[in-house]
């Protein structure tokens, strides 16, 4: 299926439209063709200069579609229309957007993610090295620990494992249950059925924390710098996800519940019995 041209004109006599949708690992973008073409031999711009639309892979809609990530491909188009890196504070996933830069061809991006070695206090290969998740181009002057004697002190603090790189943060582990009571208050009530655990909290702190336990189907494209209340776990064991915190460096510092009778048995008086739990975890 091709897509309808209905623009002006042509670029340099070439069968691709001056506004081009592309479907990047099932995020679509809508771009300028100067755009995709704005940096010589790199991935995108062999793509649409050098080959013609029926050599391209589409899909069924008929836009341009490239087997990638589709959430970082937002930084490397941002890239190709002025040649500048901006990114998020915080932003967690550095060394992943190198390597899709580096699949895009993007030489000069590649340089501006690669981890910066300050000399002063290298020896030879060894070197204290910026944290690639937290250092940023982009961050300004305030946060920026740019001086040599900041950078011997990070360096001097990470050798003695006073620093292990962790940012603090809340994450808030929630539960829906049931459980059933006989009209014996004294009978023991069957045990809880937890049905899903979810997670609230900062997208990098969830996925640093419980990495491909995580299931982001309900929100997949929160950035790492955001906060959301509609990840959930892979598995329902609640003392899975305590352990996996506790590694983690989280405490437990609040936990609340609520419970309502649902309904009662119609011939055996048992009673049907929801809650709803919430713990809530800290990291200093």
């Amino acid at each position: 299926m091709a897509l309808p041209d209905n623009c002006s004109g042509v670029p340099d006599g070439l069968p691709f439209p001056e506004i081009i949708e592309l479907n990047v690992g099932g995020q679509v973008y809508i771009t300028r063709y100067s755009t995709l073409t704005s940096v010589p031999d790199s991935l995108l711009w062999e793509m649409f200069s050098q080959k013609s639309p029926a050599g391209l892979a589409r899909d069924t809609k008929g836009r341009f579609f490239v087997d990638r990530d589709g959430f970082l491909f937002r930084y490397i188009l941002d890239y190709m229309r002025d040649q500048k890196l901006v990114l998020p504070e915080h932003f967690p996933e550095r060394g992943r957007l190198q390597r899709e830069a580096e699949f895009f061809i993007l030489p000069e991006l590649v340089k501006l993610l690669a981890p910066k070695i300050s000399k002063q206090n290298s020896l030879g290969d060894d070197g204290c090295q910026s944290d690639p998740e937290d250092s940023s181009p982009s961050t300004d002057a305030t946060r920026s620990l740019a001086t040599l004697g900041a950078a011997a002190a990070a360096c001097s603090s990470l050798g003695s494992g006073g620093v292990d790189g962790k940012r603090s943060g809340f994450i808030t582990i929630g539960y829906r249950g049931s459980y059933t009571l006989g009209r014996d208050s004294q009978t023991d009530a069957k045990f809880r059925r937890v049905a899903r655990i979810m997670v609230c909290g900062k997208t990098s702190l969830a996925k640093e924390v419980f990495g491909d336990t995580l299931n982001e189907s309900r929100d997949p494209d929160r950035p790492p710098e955001r906060y959301t209340s509609r990840y959930y776990l892979k598995f329902t064991f609640l003392e899975q996800a305590f352990d996996k915190l506790a590694d983690a460096g989280f405490h437990m510092v609040a936990c609340n519940s609520t419970g309502t009778c649902a309904f009662a048995h119609d011939q055996t008086d048992d009673k049907i019995w929801t809650s709803y739990t919430e713990y809530v975890f800290y990291r200093e």
